[in-house]
C-alpha cells in the first residue's frame, strides 16, 4: 500500500506540480466557455472543474488524467437549465454521480473492451477537431496582435523543448506573454472578457427544488445522459491515456470515483463534468504521471481564482488557443489517412461515421454508441457466412455445416439445404460449426423436423461440447437424434 501511494503521489512531485498548473491555467477558460454554454453563471463551471480535479485525484482509477467540467456534460443540460433554473441542474448533477456511482459498482467499464479500434480512432479524431473549432473564435477576425500573440505562443511550444524540459513550454509562454501583455499592452481579448470571476470558495447547498416524483421525473433523463456520457468520455481518455504512458488504470473505479466526484459537485453549487482528453494530454505530455498532478491542477485553479484572480482575468485568450491548437495537432491520429487507404472498408465507414456524427451533435456518446452498433452489424454480417456442403455415401447423405450458427445466418444455412425423401439415413455434420443461441437451435429443430416430414431418419453429429450442451438444455429434439 506504501509503494502504491509513493508512486501513484510521489515521483517526480517538481514535474507532477508544474504540470498541474499549466493544466490549471488551461481550465479556466474552458470551465467558464462550458458555464456559458449550459447558461450558467461562469462559477458553476469553475467550482465543478475545481472539485471534480482534486476529488478524482483521491479516488479516480487513472492517475494523471485530468476531470473537470466539461462541454460534452453542458450541452446536455442547456434545456433543463432553460426551462427549470439552476437549482435543478445541481439536483440532476447529484443524481448524475449516483448513477455514475452504480454503474461503476456494476463494472461498467468491462464494457469499454466492446468499443472497436474504428470507434476509438473517430473519437480521438471528432474531439481533436472539436477542441480545434472551439479556438478559432479566440483567433480570427479580432486583431493583428491577436495573430501574433498566437504565432508566438506556438514557436514557443515548438522551439523551448528541444533547448528546456524542466519546466513545460505552456507554462513558460503563459507566464511571458500575459507578463508582455500587462507590460506593454496589446489588443487581444482576455480570459475576464468571457465571465466574471468571484474570489470565494464553494459553499455547501441543499437544492432548492421539491423532494417529489415529478422532481424526479424532470431531472432523471438528464442525469443519465449526463452519466452515460460522462463515463463514455472518461473510460476512453482513460484508454487514451493508458496508452500514452503505458500503463494500466482501474476503469472501473474510475467510474466509481467519476459519480463521487459529480455527487460532491452538485451540493456545492457546481456542474457536472467528466474526464478532459485534452487537458489530459497537456498534462501528460507536460511529464505527468501522477495523482499529485491532478490534485495540483484543482488546487491551483481555486487558488488563481481567489488569490491571483485579478491577475488570471488578465491572461490572453491567444495565448490558451495556441496550447490547445498544439494540443489538438498532437492529439489528432495523423496515421488515420493511411488507415483510410488500407482497413477495411467497413473499418473506414465505422471511423468516419463516428466522426460525422460527433461533430454534427457535438455529443461524443451520440457517436460512439452509433459506431459501435454500426460494427456489431458489419461484424455480424461478416461472421454470418455458412455454407452446407452435401457427400454421399453407400450408407447415409451428410450435410456438413461450415461457419458460426446464430440468429444472423440461420436463414443461410436452411436455404442451402434441400428438403426431400433421401433412400438413406442423413447426418447433420457440426464439426466446423459452432452454435451460439438458442436461434441455432431452434433451426435445427426445425431442419431436423422438415427432413422427418419427408419421411427420413435424421442424426445431429459431431457437436462441440458448448454446442451440445446449448442444444440439451434448449433443443426439442431427443437424445436419439444427437450422435
Amino acid at each position: 500500500m506504501l509503494e502504491k501511494f509513493k508512486r501513484e503521489w510521489l515521483t517526480a512531485p517538481g514535474t507532477n506540480i508544474l504540470a498541474g498548473i499549466v493544466v490549471a491555467l488551461a481550465l479556466i477558460p474552458e470551465a467558464i466557455a462550458f458555464s456559458i454554454i449550459a447558461g450558467v453563471d461562469p462559477m458553476v463551471g469553475l467550482y465543478a472543474s475545481f472539485l471534480i480535479a482534486v476529488i478524482i485525484s483521491l479516488v479516480g482509477g487513472r492517475p494523471a488524467m485530468i476531470s473537470a467540467a466539461t462541454g460534452a456534460v453542458a450541452l446536455i443540460v442547456v434545456p433543463l437549465v432553460r426551462d427549470y433554473g439552476v437549482e435543478y441542474l445541481f439536483a440532476a448533477t447529484i443524481l448524475m454521480g449516483i448513477i455514475q456511482i452504480l454503474l461503476g459498482i456494476f463494472k461498467v467499464g468491462k464494457l469499454l473492451k466492446f468499443i472497436p479500434n474504428s470507434v476509438m480512432i473517430g473519437f480521438v479524431n471528432a474531439l481533436a477537431i472539436m477542441i480545434f473549432m472551439a479556438q478559432l473564435q479566440h483567433i480570427f477576425g479580432i486583431s493583428l496582435d491577436t495573430y501574433i500573440y498566437f504565432i508566438i505562443t506556438l514557436i514557443i511550444l515548438y522551439v523551448v523543448p528541444k533547448f528546456l524540459r524542466t519546466i513545460p513550454a505552456p507554462l513558460i509562454a503563459i507566464v511571458t506573454l500575459t507578463a508582455a501583455y500587462m507590460i506593454f499592452g496589446a489588443e487581444v481579448r482576455t480570459v475576464g472578457d468571457l465571465g466574471a470571476i468571484e474570489k470565494s470558495l464553494p459553499s455547501f447547498l441543499i437544492p432548492d427544488v421539491p423532494f417529489t416524483l415529478e422532481t424526479l421525473k424532470i431531472i432523471f433523463p438528464y442525469s443519465l445522459s449526463m452519466a452515460i456520457v460522462g463515463l463514455v468520455e472518461s473510460l476512453l481518455t482513460a484508454r487514451i491515456v493508458d496508452n500514452a504512458t503505458d500503463t494500466y488504470s482501474s476503469k472501473n473505479r474510475e467510474s466509481r470515483g467519476q459519480g463521487i466526484a459529480n455527487l460532491v459537485t452538485g451540493f456545492f453549487g457546481g456542474m457536472g463534468g467528466c474526464a478532459m482528453i485534452g487537458q489530459s494530454v497537456i498534462n501528460v505530455r507536460s511529464g505527468a504521471t501522477t495523482r499529485l498532478s491532478t490534485f495540483t491542477a484543482g488546487f491551483v485553479l481555486m487558488l488563481m481564482i481567489i488569490v491571483l484572480g485579478d491577475l488570471v482575468v488578465r491572461i490572453p485568450m491567444p495565448i490558451l488557443a495556441g496550447i490547445m491548437v498544439v494540443v489538438t495537432i498532437s492529439t489528432f491520429e495523423w496515421k488515420t489517412f493511411k488507415y483510410i487507404r488500407t482497413a477495411p472498408r467497413t473499418d473506414v465507414f465505422v471511423m468516419l461515421l463516428s466522426v460525422a456524427i460527433i461533430l454534427l451533435t457535438d455529443n461524443l456518446a451520440i457517436g460512439v454508441v452509433a459506431g459501435v452498433f454500426f460494427s456489431a452489424i458489419f461484424f455480424a454480417t461478416k461472421i454470418s457466412k455458412v455454407s452446407v456442403e452435401m457427400d454421399e455415401s453407400e450408407h447415409h447423405f451428410t450435410f456438413r455445416v461450415v461457419g458460426q450458427v446464430f440468429f444472423a445466418s440461420i436463414d443461410t444455412m436452411i436455404e442451402q439445404i434441400e428438403f426431400r425423401p433421401y433412400d438413406k439415413h442423413i447426418y447433420l455434420d457440426f464439426s466446423q460449426a459452432h452454435l451460439w443461441d438458442d436461434s441455432a437451435v431452434d433451426a435445427i429443430d426445425t431442419i431436423v423436423r422438415k427432413f422427418e416430414d419427408k419421411g427420413n431418419m435424421v442424426f445431429v453429429s459431431k457437436l462441440n461440447a458448448d454446442s451440445r450442451k446449448i442444444m440439451k438444455e434448449l433443443s426439442e429434439l431427443n437424445e436419439q437424434h444427437l450422435t
